[in-house]
């Protein structure tokens, strides 16, 4: 834990946030390089990428606030608001579809952009899990999102609490870095279903992870769980659901002998 100020006003949490998102826009360009996807749709993702992650930024925020209002009744969004993963997922997957599909419009008359939405999805899963990896990183040293008290050796001492507490924040980096290991992998070697396999994933991690954290988020409609664990509730069904969608796509383009769409190399143009 170091939550202190080493560069003017920035701090480590602050660093390896931006390493992450660094990171992921380098995964980006990697992975459409691997796909040959053309240089027009790289574009627009990387684009798409940081006003997903600004924009899902203030997701996490508002996300917060809301759970702060169901436990105090204050709706307040201010300096010490405090964030949620959740809410920046939702926040920023909302806005890159929306902008995806609104800016692919007006740049791919062929509609190129259509049929490499789920090129896109699965290129997510890497990308999101190693940025989200760092900012756990980042949530350590800022000494947020912790675990429970605790005696045992893995246990990490918190500075302002004056006691060790369960490094909620190390094992979930940890995890996230082995998830982005797997569906790297998986993306390169051309597998489905990587963005379902990534939800499902996370989703338990995350629903087990809860019992383990210490740091009240507010309250639900469901006493009994944390808003982050009703949320994993929702993102597993998703993803199972998701799953059965694309699987029954494949179906029925193996059933009608049609083949998925492969990436058309650029055109010097596209390249300019």
């Amino acid at each position: 834990m170091y939550p202190y100020k080493i560069l003017g006003d920035i701090d480590l949490y602050s660093i390896f946030m931006l390493i992450g998102v660094l990171v992921c826009l380098v995964f980006i360009r990697l992975l459409s390089d691997l796909r040959k996807m053309r240089a027009t749709w790289t574009n627009l993702a990387l684009f798409n990428a940081v006003l997903a992650v600004v924009l899902g930024y203030g997701g996490a925020v508002l996300f917060q606030a809301f759970y702060n209002f169901m436990a105090d009744g204050v709706f307040e969004i201010a300096k010490n608001t405090g964030a949620t993963f959740y809410g920046g997922l939702i926040g920023g997957t909302a806005m890159f579809i929306v902008i995806y599909f609104i800016a692919g419009h007006f740049l791919f008359k062929d509609g190129y952009h259509i049929p490499h939405l789920r090129t896109a999805s699965d290129m997510a899963a890497p990308c999101i899990t190693v940025a989200h990896a760092f900012g756990r990183l980042g949530c350590l040293m800022a000494g947020c999102c912790h675990g429970a008290k605790t005696d045992a050796w893995y246990g990490i001492e918190m500075k302002y609490l004056g006691y060790k507490v369960v490094p909620v924040q190390l094992f979930e980096a940890l995890f996230l870095f082995a998830l982005c290991a797997v569906t790297f992998i998986l993306f390169v070697k051309k597998k489905k279903y990587i963005l379902p396999l990534y939800m499902a994933a996370y989703a338990i991690w995350r629903f087990v992870a809860e019992y383990l954290r210490a740091d009240d988020r507010g309250a639900t409609l469901v006493d009994f769980w944390s808003p982050s664990q009703l949320i994993s509730v929702l993102l597993l069904s998703g993803g199972i659901l998701l799953f059965a969608i694309e699987l029954w796509i494949d179906r029925r383009k193996k059933g009608d002998g049609i083949t998925a769409p492969e990436a058309a190399p650029s055109t010097p143009e596209e390249d300019a």
